[in-house]
């Protein structure tokens, strides 16, 4: 407990580190709800928000996590017992679909094989067995932060066209968005998801819907569609307070106008190569960190790893004793395992708001704690890491 006197650091999949320049812009007395600044800088927000997505479609934004935005994505175009397809690779695919049964429609699963992305082979093969065409929509996340997969949605996309199935590809890019290459409108993807917490460096709180031609035309006949959702209400321009359902989130709307301009500056192709680049150093180091008995990569194959969240199975180690010693004995919070990944990993977070000096102290001080732990490892992977870093720097 001696060392651990300075700023706390959160190396979790989300929420992630917010910049101090996003916490500044929030700091603001209530402004006139109704007319003035807080009405341009919401219009302002909506009108960028397409490009973050890469789509000329509708931004809805909901006042909520992205549990929200999945209600509003599958309220606003689907009916009762229509039938969904969710493509299995973690946990929260699952947790979307178990949303959907429960709002009357029939959810079918299907796995991805063990520790791996979904196969874009299997989907087309399903879709082709629906010849009746009673699946309506496909779920989907690019980036599962429970399991650190990372699904190919331009493949999944083709498979659909392959199997010339009509139903609305819905992805779910809560843990990837402002993160990972995500391209809606090239990659014909109908519906996205996403949340403020995570690549957006925005505190939790808002989620978000992007819509595109067919999944608005959708929405006509949709009859799951309910007061506080509807898109139809959000669209209306009697009166800006509709867009909401209420009463704006004052201070997220300034903190998304921030964060928005940060993405800009950088640019969102300098920013898919910088989580890369961090994502490679991360990975540098569990590599040599692993060893049989100890840690290793819960996703298999190295394509399939994500850019923005790294599970690591612990093996023989005590993860619970690794996150105690990280957090109380240096001031670092890792993600913890979930679902049936609980008891047995670990998960580093390398989304958002990143530099090297936070990537490197993260890995530096997780194998500390490994070592206070005599915990098998292979080799050090903190020279791993850091020359990765080095190219870069060198560059």
């Amino acid at each position: 407990m001696k060392l651990n006197r300075g700023r706390a650091v959160t190396s979790m999949p989300g929420p992630s580190v917010i910049p101090d320049r996003v916490l500044s812009a929030m700091h603001v007395s209530m402004p006139n709800i109704y007319n003035g600044d807080l009405i341009d800088i919401s219009k302002s927000v909506f009108a960028d928000l397409p490009a973050v997505a890469r789509t000329t479609g509708q931004a809805f934004i909901a006042i909520s996590n992205g549990h929200g935005a999945w209600e509003m994505a599958l309220t606003n175009t689907l009916s009762r017992d229509d039938k969904v397809l969710v493509l299995e690779s973690g946990r929260f695919a699952v947790g979307w679909g178990e949303q959907a049964k429960m709002l009357g429609c029939e959810a079918e699963i299907l796995h991805a094989p063990n520790r791996a992305s979904i196969d874009p082979n299997d989907l087309e093969i399903r879709l082709r067995a629906d010849k009746d065409h009673k699946i309506k929509a496909v779920l989907v996340v690019q980036v599962d932060t429970a399991s650190g997969v990372w699904n190919d949605i331009a493949a999944l996309r083709q498979a659909m066209n392959s199997a010339q199935h009509p139903a609305l590809l819905m992805v779910d890019c809560i843990a990837s968005l402002g993160c990972v290459e995500y391209l809606m409108d090239d990659w014909g993807v109908d519906i996205t998801v996403g949340g403020s917490q995570k690549g957006l460096m925005v505190p939790p709180g808002l989620g978000f819907v992007w819509a595109n031609a067919k999944a608005m035309a959708a929405h006509k006949s949709a009859d799951m569609r309910s007061p506080y959702w509807d898109w139809t209400a959000r669209l209306s321009e009697q009166a800006h307070y509709l867009r909401y359902c209420g009463t704006a989130p004052v201070q997220h709307i300034y903190a998304m106008r921030t964060a928005l301009d940060m993405i800009a500056e950088e640019g969102l192709e300098e920013i898919w190569e910088r989580h890369t680049i961090f994502a490679n150093a991360v990975r540098a180091a569990v590599a040599a960190w692993s060893t049989p008995g100890g840690l290793e990569f819960n996703i298999i194959a190295p394509s399939q790893r994500s850019n923005s969240t790294t599970t690591i199975l612990s093996g023989s180690i005590d993860s619970a004793r690794l996150h105690k010693i990280c957090e109380a004995g240096a001031g670092l919070t890792l993600g913890i395992g979930l679902g049936d990944l609980a008891a047995q990993s670990f998960r580093i977070g390398h989304m958002g708001h990143l530099n090297p000096p936070m990537v490197l102290g993260t890995l530096a001080t997780v194998e500390a704690a490994l070592l206070a732990m005599d915990a098998p490892m292979s080799a050090s992977g903190i020279t791993e890491a850091a020359k990765i870093i080095a190219k870069e720097l060198a560059s």
